[in-house]
C-alpha cells in the first residue's frame, strides 16, 4: 500500500499519517524525517522547536532515520517485507534538494523506485498550490515543483487524502 497525505501547515496531516502507519500491526514502522536541524545540521531556532515537538509527540514504536536529501537511497536501504515507512515531509525534502541543487535527480530516483518498493509507505506533503502565486522566482519554482511532485505521487499511490483543520477528505481510495 502506498499512501499520500496532503494538507497545509498544522492541518493534522502528520498525526493522520502516523496513525495510519501504526495501524499496520506486526510491521516495523520506520519514520524518515526530512527536516534540517534534528541532527545538528543547520536549522533556525523555530525549526528546532518544530522538530522537537514532532519528536515528543511521535510514538516510541518508530525507528527514526533522518535523511534530508537522498530519499530513494534511504528507502532502498531499509526496504523489505514487513516494513512500513512514514516519510515526513516531502516539501521539506524538496526545499533541501532545491537548496543543494539535486532536485531533478532525487525526484526521478524516488518516482522510479516507488513502484518497486516491497514495504508499505505513507508520504506526508504540504498542499501549497491553493494560495496566491508566490513572489520571487525561487518561491514560484518551489510551489510548482511541490505541485508536480504531489501529482506524480498521487498517480503512483493507492490512496490519497487531504487533511484540512483535522478533517480528512479522501481523494483516492485504497485498502488498508
Amino acid at each position: 500500500m502506498k499512501s499520500l497525505v496532503l494538507g497545509g501547515a498544522r492541518s493534522g496531516k502528520s498525526r493522520l499519517a502516523e496513525q495510519r502507519v501504526l495501524a499496520y500491526e506486526g510491521e516495523r514502522p520506520i519514520y524518515i524525517a526530512t527536516a534540517w536541524g534534528g541532527n545538528g545540521m543547520d536549522g533556525d531556532a523555530e525549526m528546532q522547536q518544530r522538530i522537537k515537538k514532532h519528536q515528543q509527540e511521535r510514538s516510541s514504536r518508530f525507528s527514526v532515520v533522518e535523511e534530508q536529501l537522498h530519499l530513494a537511497e534511504t528507502l532502498t536501504k531499509y526496504d523489505g517485507i514487513g516494513v512500513v515507512f512514514l516519510v515526513d515531509c516531502l516539501t521539506l525534502w524538496l526545499n533541501n534538494c532545491l537548496h543543494h541543487k539535486v532536485w531533478q535527480q532525487e525526484k526521478s530516483a524516488l518516482l522510479e523506485l516507488l513502484p518497486q518498493l516491497k514495504g508499505h509507505i505513507v508520504f506526508v506533503s504540504n498542499e501549497v498550490g491553493s494560495g496566491i502565486v508566490p513572489m520571487g522566482e525561487l518561491n514560484r519554482q518551489f510551489a510548482d515543483e511541490a505541485g508536480w511532485l504531489n501529482q506524480a505521487l498521487a498517480k503512483l499511490c493507492d490512496q490519497v487524502d487531504l487533511v484540512v483543520a483535522g478533517c480528512v477528505l479522501n481523494l483516492k481510495k485504497g485498502v488498508l
